[in-house]
């Protein structure tokens, strides 16, 4: 990451998305490059959004956008994303982001926050925890295949492949496919031409 980061801060609330940059700015001995935009679709409009380092979003206001779509707009390997909470959002929409904002946060809470994440590498989280065998697994099950079906492909047991499932619920707290779809999309292990959208079985 470069010694002044680039963050992209997409908020449609011009009172909420100007008072965080005023607060970004306003942290001692931070240099950042804010660029502020009001929603998803003027991310793809915006040159300077190209290539930033950190992504502060409202989950609320993506509409239409998925993350995975706004991440390619933004064209970054090492793009780490926010979640700015002004409002109650799910757990499981969270889990997609890399730390989390909230509205209440205090200005001291916000500056950890931000500089952890601008100061940590990339991919230290749980997402790493996963072995070869699981991501494996995780784009079977995103390709629609069944347990038979994946220990076929893979050549291993139907018994194995229940057990790597049974893990990689548990380390990634995902339990339905569309999740692990959504988690397959965002870490790249599949590409969204390379999937359908199919229903838990």
């Amino acid at each position: 990451m470069s010694a002044s980061p680039k963050i992209v801060l997409m908020e449609p609330s011009a009172i909420v998305r100007c008072g965080l940059a005023a607060l970004l700015k306003s942290i001692d001995g931070a240099h950042w490059q804010i660029i502020e935009v009001p929603e998803a679709a003027q991310i793809k409009t915006t040159p300077q959004c190209l290539h930033a380092d950190v992504l502060i979003v409202n989950p609320a206001a993506l509409g239409e956008m998925s993350l995975p779509q706004i991440k390619k707009n933004i064209d970054s390997e090492t793009l780490k994303c926010i979640a700015l909470q002004t409002n109650l959002i799910d757990h499981s929409t969270l889990q997609f982001y890399d730390e989390a904002i909230a509205i209440y946060d205090s200005a001291e809470q916000i500056k950890e926050k931000l500089l952890k994440i601008v100061h940590e590498p990339k991919h230290t989280a749980r997402r790493e925890v996963l072995s070869s065998r699981e991501k494996e697994i995780i784009v079977c099950v995103v390709k629609g295949m069944v347990n038979h079906q994946i220990a076929d492909h893979l050549c291993i047991s139907t018994h194995t492949v229940i057990a790597h499932r049974r893990n990689i619920a548990a380390k990634l707290e995902i339990h339905s496919t569309a999740g692990l779809t959504i988690y397959a999309i965002v870490n790249k292990l599949v590409e969204l031409s390379e999937i359908e959208i199919h229903s838990d079985q």
